[in-house]
């Protein structure tokens, strides 16, 4: 079976990576994060995704990087990690009431240089929601890692009048469909 290497610091992917029972490494790629001037979300999530992928693959001297990066869109413009309490509340709070898009892009790369690649889209509805709530929600899973400022396999939950998505895997970060796909077009056996 190939090598494969997540490349990701991200709990959450290894997590769900994990569940595939495929052995594999975990390295940090070294991929700058910053959106491009006008850069549209689902291409944001699309680049990253290839980047982090392809600076693993750089590293090894066989086998696959596995990339993956998450941009929520809200009106055209991408909201990622809030990485603080008034980031997240401030999020939370624009998105009361709204439909958001979740792109959840993955990359799949080899050390030769061949690269597989895929994107999921969920589509999350937020019930209206207080200030106070979106404070307690915050303070309660602090969730200043994630997209859009939840965690729905938490608390998050609460926050929603309904999830639309073909991968329930996709809104935690890492799509688990389209990641099997991509693995055996890569020559990985599942299960």
């Amino acid at each position: 079976m190939p090598m494969l290497v997540l490349g990701s610091t991200s709990r959450y992917r290894r997590e769900l990576l994990e569940r595939l029972r495929l052995p594999f490494d975990v390295a940090r790629p070294d991929v700058d994060e910053t959106p491009l001037a006008g850069e549209a979300p689902v291409a944001l999530a699309a680049r990253l995704a290839a980047a982090k992928a392809r600076a693993v693959a750089s590293t090894l001297a066989d086998g696959w990087a596995l990339g993956s990066d998450q941009v929520a869109n809200l009106d055209g413009r991408p909201l990622g990690k809030p990485g603080h309490r008034e980031a997240a509340i401030a999020q939370l709070r624009a998105m009361s009431g709204r439909t958001v898009q979740f792109h959840t892009a993955l990359c799949l790369a080899h050390a030769d240089g061949r690269t597989l690649a895929a994107m999921d889209r969920t589509d999350v509805r937020f019930r209206l929601l207080g200030e106070v709530e979106i404070a307690r929600y915050v303070d309660a899973e602090q969730p200043f890692d994630c997209a859009g400022s939840f965690k729905s396999e938490g608390l998050g939950i609460t926050l929603f009048e309904a999830i639309d998505n073909r991968d329930p895997t996709a809104l935690i970060g890492l799509p688990l469909i389209a990641t099997c796909a991509l693995l055996r077009q890569a020559g990985f056996a599942l299960p």
